[in-house]
């Protein structure tokens, strides 16, 4: 039995696409609580955070959209996360646009260094977003996190990452769509990107059981970062930035499986939603029978469901 905190974060600033704002209601909706309950686990729904007050703070890259509202929510994300973790349970935050991971990683990184452990991070997403707010060109900050967790420069207007991720301890699983700058800057990191070719040729079991292992062999812990768009288009259509040829239904469960079975998963992001953009709520059911497996229910376990 685990102790779960249900965070929501409405965060829509990260990309100019609306809707994602209205993930954590499509959750409840979705049953998340109720089937995590049914799981035997303790949870508390925290309700949504809110922006504090939004500084003037600017850009040198005119491109850049909404940097003070994706400033705010960084800040009370990482401090929410934070204090979730400090309290023994096991956050998940229900999103929201990417952007958000800029403050729950924090969170999760705070605790971490202060609990002496190191943090590890499972990306699992379409893209790599690894630009900086200079080095973007659509502006839109969903697009920064990874290099943000990473330690890259030119996030002057943020506050300092605690305790960058090294490359070596961030996986990226399901990549489809890296942009130019991006992949020049990832061959400086020691990032493990496990594109769908990799996926095709391997497997995913092999590359997520390495990945698992160096967790648990440095006592690590493990925030893992779940975007809608890690999944084909074809069943999860509710985001706005769909790429064709990801993760299958069967691949995804497995892959949840696999995380439920290491025991080390510690803090969990669900990203991307747009309800606005779903049928019938199909992608959210589909991200709540996700999240059962990350928490142990069993494929025999699975009850047979309509989109009606």
């Amino acid at each position: 039995m685990t102790g779960i905190s249900l965070i929501g974060a409405p965060v829509d600033s990260g990309q100019r696409n609306r809707g994602c704002l209205m993930g954590p209601a499509a959750y409840r909706v979705a049953r998340l609580a109720e089937s995590l309950h049914d799981l035997g686990h303790q949870v508390r729904d925290l309700g949504d955070l809110v922006l504090p007050p939004l500084s003037g703070a600017t850009c040198t890259n005119p491109a850049v959209d909404q940097l003070p509202e994706t400033l705010g929510w960084t800040q009370v994300l990482s401090d929410s996360v934070a204090a979730e973790l400090s309290a023994g349970q096991l956050p998940i935050i229900m999103g929201g646009d990417h952007a958000l991971a800029l403050g729950s990683v924090s969170g999760a990184a705070r605790h971490a260094a202060a609990a002496g452990r190191p943090l590890f991070l499972l990306w699992l997403d379409a893209h790599t977003d690894f630009h900086t707010p200079l080095s973007t060109v659509s502006g839109n900050l969903h697009g920064t996190p990874v290099a943000y967790i990473a330690g890259r420069q030119d996030f002057d207007a943020f506050p300092p990452f605690p305790a960058p991720i090294p490359g070596e301890r961030i996986c990226m699983f399901g990549i489809r769509s890296v942009d130019p700058a991006e992949h020049a800057a990832l061959l400086k990191f020691d990032i493990a990107i496990n594109d769908m070719r990799v996926l095709d040729e391997q497997g995913v079991v092999a590359p997520l059981r390495a990945f698992l292992d160096k967790v648990r062999a440095a006592n690590g812990m493990l925030h893992v970062s779940l975007d809608v768009d890690f999944l084909d288009p074809s069943i999860a259509p509710a985001v706005g930035t769909t790429v064709p040829g990801g993760a299958t239904f069967r691949e995804a469960h497995l892959v949840c499986e696999l995380l439920h079975e290491s025991g080390l998963m510690t803090s969990l992001d669900l990203v991307e939603l747009n309800p606005f953009l779903d049928e019938r709520g199909r992608t959210a059911k589909l991200m709540v029978d996700l999240v059962g497996s990350l928490m142990g229910r069993k494929v025999f376990d699975r009850v047979t469901r309509s989109f009606t």
